[in-house]
């Protein structure tokens, strides 16, 4: 560890101090007017925050998607006025009255920052640890995107170069997902990844000291990271000087990620709040702002006050990020001028769009063979991985079940990693046992831009990642998440590890299209789908998790119309049908079979495979009602797993073959003929629809 001296070349006025106390003053003023917030950290953090927007990151106000620009990930996300008022400052777009309107119904100010809602905020934050391993991801997209376009570069010599800066509080740390993502970093030796570690020591319930006696910066250290404490000042307030030091030397340290602890007093310089737990969730009270008012030499009877010296001040950040873009863009139009190449791939990157060709390069399945649809998928990535470089991904130590590896002889590691394949700029990337930091690492890739990523693990585990899968869909984010082992069909590993809820729980968060297709001709179609459906253009993405079998299954000709969600796959035959049979995937076949015992009785029976509720619904009423024929009241649902997704599908007089229980230890062909899942007792269901429907 080392402690830079408090000596620096930053130029520090009286207006930059007196632009730190502004923005202290206006968290207490905009917490105090709304009633509710956290004023705390936003006060103690300001020194922090402006250090970092006004003397140390490289960005332009102005024009906050500029590929060149350093991040800022603020995970400490309760504390969104530390964010916001930097943004009011810097000039990105929030006003005086923005800040007065916080945390109100229409404000550009929510309780904790949003992505796609307000300019300047690179991701939603808010559960805590979310944004350390955003960060995380970020940095590990940053060194990928550096491959794909300029990978013989020096360090720092790059135009894809750049930093991310993360502000994180003492729950941030103390949530598993940080040190999940902390491990991963500091395995893969990001030498652009600076996090700033707010340690104030206060938590709601008071001193941490409560619930953490552990040596955070002794931790960070066996992480593998380059760590530095940062002392405040005297009287206790960061020391914006000792702190921009630890910064420089950071970004100095190329081979590791950097911690910086920052002490701080949360509610400085409060007189009577400062380093107490009502400061951190809870408005100050009208005296305590006043006095603090005082204090920083402010009227006590102004509320929102800002000197036109100090915004005129602080908004030369547009002049100072229009010249470093300009910079940029020189250094930028000579890597264009010396690598027409890449220039022309980078622009179809950038774009959104996809190689000529790369549809013909999916894999088509011979009907009749059973497949598994993790196999499928396995084959599928292969085959666009060579096609599509910008496509990349892993799994969390499941990539052999998972089938997730795009390349065998490309893993994303750093150079002196011991593994013949590691590269820093390989294909596969290696999560470790990490299911739900990868998740958000996933978000911090994506919302990165200039790559696809995708990651894996068993649909059990989907649990472990759920916060951030939660957080994909809120920010539209066209993440993919590769979940195997789907149903009690994987057999004697038994209920611990057999998804029975999943699948109608993930369906439950909006925006979330989950995929489970019933072949491999199924799977090769969504995986076209899902990569046709990428966008990053805010409200228009989403996520998709696609539920893989472990299990072959039987392989059908392939429809194109798998890609609306739901389609017919076996037509009734003599006539129109008469019992309607929807499934999703392995359970498709027993569907099938059902059919086949109908049809031989003399029931014209249809079976629909419905791959993506989410999909289908999307669909205009004239498709829906052409699959789903409201004549047709005889309707039997099919899933492994409990059947809350389908009772609006079958009706009053429909039947779901479900797994209302946990399943068991045993083969997954006995678990199937055991709880029902058999050719048989759908059949007999669809005849007691049949009845109930004529009724």
């Amino acid at each position: 560890m080392s402690t830079k001296p408090t000596t620096t070349d930053l130029e520090w006025t009286e207006l930059d101090q007196r632009a730190v106390d502004t923005a202290r003053v206006l968290a207490a003023d905009a917490v105090q007017k709304v009633g509710n917030g956290h004023p705390g950290t936003a006060m103690s953090l300001a020194p922090a925050a402006y250090t970092l927007f006004q003397k140390v990151m490289r960005h332009d106000p102005s024009d906050t998607d500029w590929v060149g620009r350093d991040r800022f990930v603020l995970s400490a996300g309760h504390s969104s006025l530390t964010l916001y008022t930097q943004l009011y400052l810097g000039g990105f777009g929030l006003e005086l009255d923005d800040l007065e309107s916080f945390r109100t119904w229409g404000s550009k100010t929510p309780g904790h920052p949003e992505y796609g809602h307000t300019v300047g905020v690179e991701t939603t934050t808010g559960p805590l640890g979310q944004g350390v391993a955003n960060a995380v991801g970020m940095a590990m997209a940053a060194r990928y995107e550096r491959g794909l376009f300029d990978p013989e570069a020096a360090q720092g010599e790059s135009p894809f170069d750049h930093f991310i800066f993360c502000i994180a509080g003492d729950g941030c740390l103390q949530e598993g997902i940080s040190a999940e993502a902390s491990s991963l970093a500091g395995h893969q030796k990001l030498g652009n990844l600076v996090l700033l570690w707010d340690d104030n020591h206060i938590s709601i319930e008071g001193d941490t000291e409560t619930a953490v006696s552990e040596d955070t910066v002794k931790r960070y250290e066996a992480y593998g990271w380059h760590v530095q404490r940062v002392a405040p000042k005297p009287d206790g307030d960061l020391d914006p000087h000792a702190l921009y030091d630890a910064i420089e030397a950071a970004k100095q340290v190329t081979d590791r990620p950097s911690f910086i602890a920052m002490r701080s007093i949360i509610a400085w310089p409060a007189p009577n709040a400062q380093n107490t737990e009502a400061a951190h969730g809870s408005a100050l009270g009208d005296e305590e702002v006043a006095a603090t008012k005082r204090v920083l030499g402010f009227d006590p009877e102004k509320t929102f006050e800002v000197a036109d010296e100090v915004l005129a001040h602080t908004r030369k950040a547009l002049d100072k990020g229009r010249e470093a873009r300009a910079a940029w863009e020189k250094s930028y139009q000579q890597w264009r001028d010396d690598n027409p190449e890449r220039a022309a791939e980078y622009d179809r990157i950038a774009k959104g769009e996809l190689p000529t060709g790369w549809e013909e390069k999916l894999p088509v399945f011979e009907p009749g063979k059973g497949v598994a649809t993790r196999a499928a998928s396995g084959k599928v990535l292969q085959a666009l991985g060579a096609v599509i470089p910008e496509l990349w991904g892993g799994s969390a130590d499941l990539a052999g079940s998972n089938n997730t590896t795009i390349d065998k002889t490309s893993s994303f590691l750093p150079e002196d990693n011991p593994l013949p394949e590691a590269s820093p700029y390989g294909r596969t990337v290696h999560f470790g046992i990490r299911e739900h930091a990868m998740a958000a690492e996933l978000n911090g890739i994506t919302l990165h831009g200039n790559t696809r990523a995708y990651g894996g693990t068993f649909l059990v585990f989907s649990d472990y990642m759920r916060n951030a899968v939660r957080l994909s869909a809120l920010m539209h984010l066209p993440v993919t998440y590769v979940w195997t082992h789907d149903s009690i069909g994987l057999g004697e590993d038994g209920p611990t590890h057999q998804p029975v809820e999943h699948l109608a729980a993930l369906r439950a968060i909006p925006g979330l299209n989950v995929v489970r297709p019933a072949d491999a001709n199924e799977t090769a179609i969504a995986w076209r789908e899902v990569l046709k459906r990428w966008t990053k253009v805010y409200g228009k993405g989403a996520p998709h998790g696609l539920v893989l079998t472990r299990q072959g299954v039987p392989t059908y000709e392939p429809n194109e119309d798998a890609a609306r969600g739901g389609y017919v796959l076996a037509e009734a035959e003599g006539g129109e049908p008469q019992v309607v049979i929807v499934a999703t995937g392995s359970e498709v076949h027993v569907a099938v079979e059902a059919r086949e015992q109908l049809q031989a009785d003399g029931v014209p029976t249809r079976v629909v495979s419905m791959p993506c509720v989410e999909w289908f619904e999307e669909q205009d009423q004239g498709y829906r009602e052409s699959v789903l024929p409201p004549s047709v009241k005889a309707r039997v649902a099919v899933e492994a797993g409990i059947g809350l997704t389908w009772h609006r599908f079958v009706g009053d007089a429909g039947r779901i073959v479900s797994l209302e229980h946990f399943g068991a230890s045993a083969d997954g062909k006995v678990l199937f003929r055991e709880y029902g899942f058999t050719a048989e007792n759908v059949a007999a269901q669809a005849r007691e629809s049949l009845a109930a429907a004529q009724r």
